[in-house]
């Protein structure tokens, strides 16, 4: 199971492929606040709900100085559905390999439905400008979480 990330330490690097196959690196953001966000699946209810919420509140998170990123383990195909399907603003990444997703701690362990599985743990980094860990949240609700991130960052 990786290891989850602490306020202070540095962001792991990583160039994955948009839904358009297009390399996106989080270097590409340097200089920039940037919210991370990994989730389970593309086309998925929560997935959805959490995607939606995201897009609509894009601009008062660009307002505030914040990109965003979601990353999943779908395939770039998959994640270009979901946004056609969707509507969806926000930086969609495909992470087939779990390689990011481990280094940020959001591959492991989890709970679902009482027992215990291995896969995505629903999680939100933020990457300060400096490109290190401002915040890290573990097993986050797909539901009311892009509200309670906005409150807490003081937006």
């Amino acid at each position: 199971m990786s290891e989850r990330l602490q306020p202070g330490d540095v962001a792991p690097a990583f160039t994955l492929p948009d839904a358009d196959g297009h390399e996106v690196s989080l270097s590409d953001h340097k200089g920039r606040k940037v919210i991370v966000y990994f989730y389970p699946a593309a086309l998925t209810p929560g997935c959805t709900k959490q995607a939606c919420d995201f897009t609509d509140n894009l601009d008062l998170l660009a307002g505030a100085g914040y990109d965003v990123i979601g990353i999943s383990p779908d395939k770039p195909e998959k994640l270009g559905k979901f946004r056609e399907k969707e509507d969806l603003k926000v930086t969609l990444l495909a992470d087939p390999g779990k390689e990011t997703l481990e280094a940020y701690g959001a591959f492991g362990e989890k709970k679902l439905y009482g027992k215990t599985v291995v896969g995505v743990i629903r999680s939100t980094v933020i990457v300060g400008e400096d490109g290190k860990v401002e915040r890290a949240l573990y097993n986050v609700k797909a539901t009311g979480h892009v509200a309670k991130i906005i409150k807490d960052l003081g937006i």
